[in-house]
């Protein structure tokens, strides 16, 4: 397992934001770009230890790539400049950003194997995705605190994934793997795991519950029509 040293973060929201000050208190490099001029937000990341650059100087210096964007703009991500490299996928479909988008709630595949789709040559892990920045703020614990919270991961190897469990448990947080990429649904609005904010016991009873609750069977039927 390649470890991350120096992580970048495309999205200066809100979640960017948490995400960095969590990378940069665990000990990690952070670079942070926006859509526009990155001097917009340098003062903000400087002031939290972070540095701001472009999106080129970010996915170039980096060892990973955190997606904290709006999803429905995930087709203008640079397919040339991110392959190769490892892509967390921290993004969720919301209507208020994203507009309504019947391509991103389609039960028949989950959001991060859209991305992966678009980014054909990039290792896409779904990651940090399904607890709210609020918590991911307040929630951080050193490891082997009782109760301490969990953040599920998805994705298809498992070179990738301990890299991105390694980065969760530095961040704070114990790693539960969901299962491949696919399993990325199960992290996504509908699910009884979105928004969750629980140890990693609850968090895995949540994942192996979900072909039994509404949206795992709505999921389900979705792609049995398939074939």
């Amino acid at each position: 397992m390649r470890r991350i040293q120096t992580l970048g973060i495309l999205g200066a929201g809100r979640l960017g934001t948490v995400l960095a000050q969590l990378a940069v208190a665990a000990g990690y490099r952070v670079l942070v770009a926006r859509s526009g001029d990155p001097a917009l937000i340098s003062s903000r990341m400087k002031a939290i230890g972070a540095v701001a650059a472009s999106s080129a100087q970010v996915i170039k210096e980096s060892d990973a790539v955190i997606l904290a964007l709006p999803l429905g703009d995930y087709r203008v991500l640079p397919v040339e400049a991110l392959r190769g490299a490892l892509v967390v996928d921290a993004m969720n479909y919301w209507w208020a950003s994203d507009g309504i988008r019947d391509d991103l709630i389609d039960p028949r595949t989950s959001t991060s194997e859209l991305v992966q789709a678009h980014l054909d040559g990039s290792r896409v892990v779904k990651a940090l995705s399904h607890m709210g920045y609020q918590d991911l703020e307040d929630e951080r614990r050193p490891q082997g605190t009782a109760g301490r919270k969990a953040i599920a991961i998805a994705g298809d190897d498992p070179d990738d994934i301990a890299a991105v469990s390694q980065l969760v448990n530095d961040l704070g947080f114990d790693p539960v793997h969901a299962g491949p990429l696919s399993a990325g649904i199960m992290l996504e609005s509908g699910a009884e795991a979105f928004g969750a904010d629980v140890d990693a016991a609850q968090l895995r009873a949540m994942l192996d519950g979900f072909w039994s609750s509404q949206r795992g069977i709505v999921v389900a039927r979705a792609r049995s029509s398939q074939h």
